[in-house]
């Protein structure tokens, strides 16, 4: 069902289109919606494809003039919630927001899916909806990591696709990481490192020992500067910019990350008013904390991009606001007009044809 809010192209113009799962976030259509005016406003290429309940969106749409003409609602009438649980969504959630959005790219209507709905249903929704690229055993889940780098960011991946990784595995995420970094960051020749307990080649498991080899041994081909075992406190410094690990220890490094940095911000707010004098101190510094805030500020690096699928996929905070709703939808962007998609299936090939002594294409 389409709205008289349709995509309206200008002639001789092409926009890029993204899909919106408006319904699965904590915050309700109405923060996804401003934040995809907050995208939409400073960037007059782009189009959406918004699933969802439609009367409301329609409403909530018609109050955003960045929106107008560059729209289109398709009506569903289910949501998945956060409590829903994957093999549930798989049965009975063809009616959902959540699969109109990915069904979008399967489609090809739209080139990114972006939603802030259940992590493991979304996962689920976008394998069996879009496939594993050839050779894959295991997408993995991407984020950016606020870090010493130029850029101001690393990517670490898995951070929760699943909770298991071999050697085999490893080395694509290593290939998909660098992928991301080149054509997410803008990065020639990506740093990647293999988390590890510690950096000597004799530390850890077998298969991140296996890893470390197989990565090694590719990184000429694959055009990536290969830095061995890295540890955790590696993870934002400006060492690296790409750190490969398996979800379970990707995810507990996150949510320890995220935890941290609001204890962090928890202790300083109640440092600066603690006395009347650390108030004055508070008022003094006002410019550098504020800079300090936006640094350390999630919602900047709101999204967290699924790798190895036929199709981009990028997850957002489902508490995320309109600020980080319209971080994801610009990364969205930026993937799109990549062609991240198709380069990432190049790389996944050229590294399984490496393994088989066939030159890389460099992607």
């Amino acid at each position: 069902m389409t709205s008289q809010n349709d995509i309206q192209t200008p002639l001789g113009a092409a926009r890029t289109i993204i899909s919106v799962d408006a319904m699965g976030g904590d915050l309700g259509p109405a923060a996804v919606v401003a934040g995809l005016a907050r995208a939409a406003h400073h960037n007059p290429d782009i189009g959406f494809i918004i699933s969802g309940d439609q009367p409301e969106l329609e409403r909530l749409i018609a109050k955003k003039k960045a929106l107008q003409g560059r729209c289109e609602i398709r009506h569903t009438d289910e949501v998945v919630v956060m409590t829903d649980k994957p093999s549930q969504v798989m049965r009975r959630g063809t009616k959902t927001s959540m699969w109109s959005a990915v069904s979008a790219v399967k489609a090809g209507d739209a080139e990114v899916c972006v939603s802030c709905g259940n992590t493991g249903a979304l996962m689920a929704v976008s394998m069996i909806r879009l496939r594993k690229l050839p050779g894959v055993k295991r997408p993995a889940i991407a984020c950016l990591w606020p870090s010493r780098s130029k850029g101001g960011f690393n990517i670490m991946l898995d951070v929760g696709a699943d909770i298991r990784a071999d050697d085999e595995d490893l080395l694509q995420y290593a290939m998909m990481g660098a992928s991301y970094a080149r054509n997410g960051l803008g990065l020639a020749k990506p740093r990647v490192g293999l988390l590890n307990v510690g950096t000597e080649d004799s530390k850890g498991r077998p298969e991140l020992k296996s890893a470390n080899e197989l990565i090694a041994n590719a990184s000429g081909e694959a055009n990536i500067d290969y830095l061995g075992f890295v540890e955790g406190g590696d993870i934002p410094s400006g060492k690296v910019d790409v750190i490969v690990t398996d979800g379970f220890t990707g995810n507990v490094a996150l949510k320890t990350g995220e935890g941290t940095a609001s204890l962090i911000s928890e202790f300083m707010r109640a440092a600066f008013k603690a006395t009347p004098l650390s108030r004055i101190a508070a008022l003094l510094a006002m410019t550098s904390l504020g800079r300090l805030k936006r640094r350390i500020d999630p919602r900047r690096v709101n999204g967290g991009v699924f790798l190895g699928l036929n199709g981009t996929v990028v997850k957002s905070h489902g508490s995320a606001d309109a600020t980080g709703i319209a971080a994801a939808i610009d990364l969205a962007y930026k993937l799109a007009q990549s062609d991240f998609s198709h380069k990432l299936a190049a790389r996944v090939a050229s590294a399984a044809a490496a393994r088989h002594d066939t030159p890389d294409t460099g992607e």
